[in-house]
């Protein structure tokens, strides 16, 4: 039987993982091996998550995390080359654009094995972020890069993409089909929305963590004033990520917003299901609140989701709080259908196809 390794570092990569290795047992041709990286420690990501989410355990929990990229990357390096030196994979697939993907996609590489990228040919064209450089050197050794939509198809072939050795086949999103699938079971899973009192619509879900805001005294400043006006007309609850908490309180900030904890995906599915309208700087929560036929206004001065802000759902306002509840003002009174297929549709199926190809290749 072939073998796909896949390495996974971050909570979304999870869901997303899900998605394909569902299709993966339901086709039973290829045995998977799943590796998390342990970039992103969650403490939701216990036993009981995976069997929520209908996937195995993994097989390596290699837990490495609060280094500097550097140090992270390397040890990531070391240890995923052990692992596929012992393993032998046909193919390894990565997601997205941390340093687990990076990571993973070298050691492979190095070993002569096919690696399939899964959300390729996304550019935010911002090269001070660290997840920019992660996804332009990952496509460009990769040799399956699966493109969420014809923008990102676009940018890979403006990059002379056409001229490497390299298939580049446009497949959508796979959060799609797991927002589509596991909102089906999120209602009997969490009861988050009961538990803090909240009633549909009229709360908003924020949720900062981006260095570049994080990290800026001035940014973080005007974004937490935002949402502190916000707050006056629409509850503004904001999972709080450990790194925002810790500038936070670094800046003797203490804005009058509903904070809660880090909370799983089947009750982030919740919010967004239920909120009115989504604040955040995170790029895989731009999507989901499309999926939920939900408003987003976007706390950053580049998306990687262009064609949101091109279509009207989402806006980009950078840290500017005037912009910030401006838009907000305005998206509650605009009405749109979400009804336009940006993304496409059995995401996680044409993947696995392609996949399959690869590996007979």
């Amino acid at each position: 039987m072939k073998k796909v390794v896949t390495i996974l570092g971050a909570r979304p990569q999870f869901v997303k993982g899900a998605v394909l290795s569902r299709v993966i047992q339901k086709h039973n041709e290829v045995e998977e091996i799943i590796v998390h990286t342990g970039q992103h420690f969650d403490a939701n990501m216990s036993a009981v998550f995976f069997e929520e989410m209908q996937i195995p355990k993994p097989k390596y929990n290699l837990n490495i995390n609060g280094l500097n990229h550097g140090a992270m990357t390397g040890q990531m390096l070391e240890k995923i080359e052990e692992i596929l030196l012992v393993e032998k994979p046909d193919v390894v697939v990565v997601y997205g654009d941390t340093n687990s993907t990076l990571a993973g996609t070298l050691a492979a590489k190095k070993l002569h094995i096919k690696v399939v990228h899964v959300e390729a040919g996304l550019r935010s064209f911002n090269m001070q972020m660290p997840e920019e450089i992660n996804r332009i050197l990952t496509d460009r050794i990769a040799n399956l890069l699966s493109c969420p939509t014809e923008i990102a198809v676009s940018n890979l072939k403006n990059e002379g993409f056409d001229s490497f050795d390299t298939l580049i086949e446009k497949h959508g999103d796979i959060m799609k089909d797991a927002v589509e699938f596991y909102s089906k079971v999120s209602e009997e899973k969490s009861t988050i929305i009961k538990d803090l009192g909240l009633v549909k619509n009229e709360f908003v879900l924020a949720t900062i963590h981006r260095q570049e805001n994080t990290d800026d005294k001035e940014k973080l400043t005007n974004i937490f004033e935002a949402l502190e006006k916000i707050n006056v007309s629409k509850k503004v609850v904001l999972p709080l990520h450990p790194r925002t908490k810790k500038m936070l309180d670094e800046y003797k900030l203490k804005p009058n917003i509903t904070f809660i904890e880090p909370v799983g995906y089947f009750s982030m599915l919740e919010l967004l299901k239920n909120c009115a309208l989504i604040v955040t700087d995170s790029g895989g929560l731009q999507k989901e609140a499309f999926f939920n036929k939900k408003f987003c206004v976007i706390a950053r001065e580049e998306t990687e989701w262009k064609e949101l802000v091109d279509n009207g759902y989402a806006t980009i306002t950078g840290a500017n709080s005037e912009k910030i509840e401006t838009h907000f003002q305005q998206f509650l009174t605009l009405s749109k259908d979400f009804k336009e297929s940006l993304y496409g549709d059995n995401v996680g199926e044409k993947i696995y196809k392609s996949i399959l190809k690869l590996i007979k290749k």
